[in-house]
């Protein structure tokens, strides 16, 4: 093959910091938000296009009433047209929380003498498996402290070990991970036990204010942190969650950091964030930060929409930090999953004796402690398909072949037919007899919107659901 001296100005992107602050600062202060400008990148969003960082500025500059509620109606109208109805459920599992970080914001800080630390042994986790699996759960995100005990043979075993957790037709079919960052060959290893997303937040994408919160620990390095994900695109584990904490830092710049990432990813492996999510600052032991960055609810509610449309195909997560009228409303504007009947007490699924939030045993504190069964009601009071799918997963549909699906609007023929079955399973296995007579209504009220090519394939699983056969799926 002859040489070519163009290859030699190919600049390598990948596993690079990609954050220039006084770039996204540029595009803040000097995108103007005109009205025709906003209906513009409105509409491009519709169209299913990802929105540039300027784009995204345009939105998040928005001031004008009116202006927001447009924002807001063409979130919740992109959400119809990629993922339908469907509110994916899940559950969040502690493992341990050990940590050798002093993050001001986390009650897990290792300076923080009052925190009661625990990892949960083998006989405890497969309790806490088959509390969850007994409420009906069947995706957890398994939180690990960042810590020397939390190797990733560690976290590899405790994947599989909550994997063969089988009780009744209880099983967990997908776990996630969101623990500290690895290296190349340490994602290898957790890859090879088939865990689904793995979840690092970058809590603020601004490098002095990360500096502010991060005293100590392998976590102050912020570009080890930022550059986590793209290790793990290099070892083959194609399918992982970004996200940031709202209240370190200004939320706009948070927003076109969360944007910029994405870019930063599609563009050196093809494919972007399977999810995105947006906490906010909640109470913790020792908490101990300047409120000046608290995004209200007014502006949480806004930036929600404006990542819905600039990221059409990323899954949103909200979760159970955001109290109950903040989530019903916040589902609107494009959120796909949320976890529901959440306990973040280390052994508190098993523990039922013990219904009282503990904030030295917590790593924060959490509004919304309704039961799975409490969300899945209201859901579908609202018009939405509760689902435990995890069919993508499993047949290969992650990462770029993820895209290959998605990106057209193909997701829709699976997400639907898949949420109609795995709603089914849990009105038979776990829903009270009120609950599962609304559910099958909603079932058929689903099955209606259906393309025609599928509702005989669905109806057929469904009465083999309902004769006892589980975990079918498109």
């Amino acid at each position: 093959m002859k040489f070519n001296p163009e290859i030699l100005k190919i600049k390598d992107e990948r596993m690079q910091p990609f954050i220039d602050a006084d770039e996204i600062w540029d595009i803040i202060n000097n995108t103007v938000s005109e009205r025709s400008r906003v209906k513009e990148v409105i509409a491009k969003s519709l169209d299913k296009k990802r929105l540039t960082l300027e784009e995204t500025a345009v939105l998040v500059n928005t001031t004008d009433p009116d202006l927001i509620e447009e924002i807001k109606a063409g979130a919740r109208e992109l959400k119809e047209k990629v993922y339908g109805n469907r509110i994916v459920l899940f559950a969040p599992l502690y493992i341990g929380n050990f940590c050798s970080n002093n993050c001001l914001y986390c009650g897990f800080r290792t300076s923080n003498s009052e925190a009661e630390r625990k990892t949960l042994n083998h006989h405890e986790i497969v309790h806490e498996v088959e509390a969850l699996e007994d409420n009906g759960q069947k995706r957890l995100i398994l939180v690990f402290g960042e810590h020397r005990t939390y190797t990733p043979e560690f976290m590899a075993d405790t994947t599989r070990l909550v994997y063969s957790v089988k009780k009744a037709n209880g099983e967990i079919r997908r776990a996630n991970i969101n623990a500290a960052p690895l290296d190349i060959e340490g994602f290898r290893t957790v890859a090879e036990a088939g865990i689904g997303t793995y979840q690092i937040f970058q809590e603020t994408y601004h490098p002095e204010a990360y500096k502010w919160y991060h005293l100590s620990g392998k976590k102050a390095d912020y570009n080890w942190r930022l550059t986590s994900l793209d290790r793990a695109q290099e070892a083959g584990l194609d399918d992982v969650g970004i996200g940031a904490l709202f209240g370190l830092y200004d939320w706009r710049f948070e927003v076109l950091g969360l944007v910029r990432h994405t870019n930063h990813l599609e563009a050196c492996y093809k494919v972007g964030p399977h999810t995105i999510s947006f906490p906010r600052i909640k109470d913790a032991a020792s908490l101990n930060i300047d409120d000046k960055y608290m995004v209200s609810d007014d502006d949480f509610k806004k930036l929600v929409a404006i990542l819905r449309l600039a990221v059409p195909y990323t899954g949103l997560i909200l979760t159970a930090r955001e109290d109950h009228d903040v989530r019903k409303e916040v589902l609107q504007y494009g959120v796909s999953q949320i976890d529901g009947g959440t306990k973040i007490e280390l052994g508190s699924y098993s523990d039922t004796h013990n219904e009282d939030q503990n904030l030295n045993k917590e790593q924060f504190k959490i509004a919304d402690a309704r039961s799975l069964s409490e969300v899945i009601d209201e859901l579908i009071d609202d018009n939405y398909l509760p689902s435990f799918c995890t069919a993508c997963y499993r047949l290969g549909r992650t990462g770029e072949h993820f895209m290959e699906f998605s990106v057209p609007g193909f997701i829709k023929r699976f997400c639907s037919p898949n949420a109609i079955l795995t709603l089914a399973e849990y009105l038979e296995d776990y829903a009270s007899e009120e609950l599962a007579e609304k559910g099958w209504i909603a079932i058929e009220k689903n099955i209606r919107e259906l393309d025609e090519s599928v509702v005989v394939k669905v109806r057929e699983r469904l009465d083999k659901i309902k004769n006892g056969q589980r975990d079918m799926y498109f």
